[in-house]
């Protein structure tokens, strides 16, 4: 009969796409231990888990889940941001989105809300949405998405709508984008396959209201060796101009 630790670690070997022999063989065992694990026939030891979901690349919230599922504590604070310990990180990430003025850049989560943005990316999106009320906490792929929002200023909707919707699983952490993120896709005419544009370096997003029109792509950044699961999680978002025009555009031109 399969345990909880043996259907899990099934479930991230065949994400993956490894056989129990690659897996054995990656984390220095044998593919009849490994075949004992999924099955519940052995109990893994607490640092075997953690083997296992090194080499599987498992996301740092997904090992705590691990953990408890073979009937061990979390190693993996969850604290996030707010905590004490991360005090160097908010004053690191309060420092890059400064400096990315007088472009809009944004702090986000694992499913894409906005936790901190700079000055730039409230006066540009305060612009867009002429001062409107958004759901809390703002939320990026809902406000491009929905037409109530973002997605009647963005001239190229469709090619974002599908980058958008392929970054969902790109960037998801480990991977794997959980049901909620996958939720937040469902708007009508959200593209669900390649459109079969040519491939572009970056898709910039094109933005026009009231004769000005801007065009950004972006960059996203991520905290390097985290042992935080939440800090894994968390993503900068920067947007830089996509033309001479918006590089030129006086800070806060969508104010006009």
């Amino acid at each position: 009969m399969a345990s909880p630790v043996g259907d899990l670690l099934r479930q991230w070997r065949r994400q993956r796409r490894l056989s129990q022999l690659a897996l054995a063989l990656d984390a220095a065992t044998t593919p009849r231990y490994v075949s004992f694990v999924e099955s519940g026939r052995s109990q893994p030891s607490r640092a075997m888990v953690l083997r296992l979901a090194r080499v599987l690349d498992v996301p740092l919230r997904e090992r705590n889940r691990l953990l408890l599922a073979a009937g061990y504590a979390p190693l993996y604070p969850e604290a996030g941001l707010e905590s004490e310990a991360a005090a160097a990180v908010r004053d690191a990430l309060a420092r890059m989105l400064a400096v990315h003025e007088p472009y809009p850049a944004v702090v986000m989560d694992r499913r894409w809300n906005v936790v901190h943005t700079n000055a730039a990316a409230e006066a540009f999106f305060g612009w867009l949405l002429d001062g409107r009320e958004v759901e809390q906490p703002p939320n990026v792929i809902r406000l491009m998405l929905d037409p109530d929002a973002l997605r009647p200023f963005v001239r190229n909707w469709d090619a974002v709508a599908d980058g958008l919707a392929q970054r969902v699983h790109r960037e998801a952490v480990g991977g794997v984008p959980d049901p909620e993120l996958l939720a937040l896709l469902e708007y009508p005419g959200v593209p669900r396959h390649d459109v079969g544009a040519t491939p572009l370096p970056v898709v910039p997003v094109e933005f026009a209201k009231d004769g000005v029109e801007l065009s950004y792509f972006s960059t996203v950044t991520t905290l390097g060796t985290p042992q935080d699961a939440m800090l894994q999680e968390i993503r900068v978002e920067s947007l830089y101009p996509a033309d001479a025009e918006t590089a030129s555009a006086a800070p806060g031109a969508g104010s006009r």
